[in-house]
């Protein structure tokens, strides 16, 4: 039996925020919050909100007021000697730099936290540490290393009937199967996360639940309308949350199911605006993938010599390498092999 969904990131006199709630009216709380307990000498509540004013900021693709946020909230939680709340701000600005791509500093920051969070007695913000080890990860295709974490933080959610983070954990480990190809594995715990979301009222998880179930709907049985559809539903959600990554990797995805079914101009434009979404959020890895998608859909479409598309690939190549994604590397070797042979020039 799962409880209702929550949100422990929002701390203090915030917790009663919802985990829906429109991340506009969280930072609009949390920054009058934070200036509240400045007023009244309250380092505790300080830390407390700036952490929900990095994670709104964060959320929102913004990146430069998220990163001083959380630095914000750790300086003034080690000042007060509050570990949790250290914790909680470390946890913060790794995700953050997951976000952004920087993969190694995001390990770091995340296992100080997970041991904070440890030592401070704080096992939720402990729990979501070790899940943003697992996450970054399993992001740079390290599925051996992190696919053991995953299953021990999902039997550990469930034992604790924590729908939020049993959702996280089945949607991670659906997409490892995903990406291994084992797609009715991968459909079923998508599925399930999708239940679990609704049934707890967490509509984040929900969407991106929805997101992965249209990804096997198109890539394992062909049928464009009924992913099109669930990503629909998706973005109606993220729309009302003002969930602006989970947007923009909805629209990617709605541009690799028009791909798939060979509607090339409708995914170059959807590929396009995509990538205009995480450039203006500085989201690397999702820039990335979508620039990816633009050059095989320009290819198709047979807008762009050989030549041009090979070299845009060996550059993708190059900036995934640095990034250490090792999946989405694969997918640019793979890339290069389908769409070489296909045109008269040579690769």
């Amino acid at each position: 039996m799962f409880s209702k969904a929550l949100a422990p990131e929002y701390q203090g006199a915030l917790s009663a925020l919802s985990v829906n709630s429109s991340l506009t009216d969280v930072l609009a709380a949390a920054t009058e919050q934070l200036a509240g307990a400045r007023r009244a000498g309250d380092a505790h509540e300080t830390a407390r909100a700036a952490l929900a004013v990095a994670e709104a900021h964060r959320r929102l693709g913004h990146v430069e007021a998220a990163d001083r946020a959380w630095k914000s909230s750790y300086r003034t939680a080690r000042s007060a000697g509050d570990v949790p709340a250290m914790a909680w701000a470390l946890w913060s600005g790794g995700t953050l730099a997951r976000q952004r791509g920087a993969l190694p500093l995001a390990f770091r920051l995340l296992r100080y936290a997970a041991d904070l969070g440890k030592q401070g007695g704080d096992i939720v913000a402990h729990g979501y540490s070790l899940a943003g080890l697992a996450e970054t990860g399993r992001i740079q295709g390290d599925y051996e290393a992190v696919g053991a974490l995953h299953d021990e933080l999902l039997a550990e959610a469930r034992a604790r009937g924590e729908a939020r983070h049993t959702v996280w954990a089945l949607e991670g480990i659906a997409q490892m199967h995903r990406n291994s190809g084992r797609y009715d594995t991968a459909y079923e715990l998508f599925e399930e996360a999708a239940g679990i979301a609704a049934a707890a009222d967490d509509r984040r998880g929900r969407a991106w639940a929805l997101r992965g179930l249209a990804d096997i709907v198109s890539v394992r049985d062909g049928d464009a309308a009924r992913a099109l559809e669930l990503l629909g539903e998706a973005e109606a959600s993220c729309r009302e949350m003002n969930l602006s990554s989970a947007l923009a990797y909805n629209h990617k995805m709605r541009a690799n199911v028009l791909y798939r079914a060979g509607r090339y101009a409708e995914a170059l434009a959807m590929y396009e605006q995509a990538l205009g979404e995480f450039r203006a959020m500085d989201e690397p890895r999702g820039e990335a993938l979508s620039r990816l998608g633009s050059v095989k859909a320009r290819a198709r479409l047979g807008a762009d010599p050989a030549a041009r598309t090979a070299a845009e690939l060996a550059e993708l190549g190059g900036i995934l390498d640095g990034m250490g994604l090792r999946h989405a590397r694969a997918m640019v070797d793979k890339a290069l092999a389908e769409l070489c042979p296909s045109f008269e020039e040579t690769c």
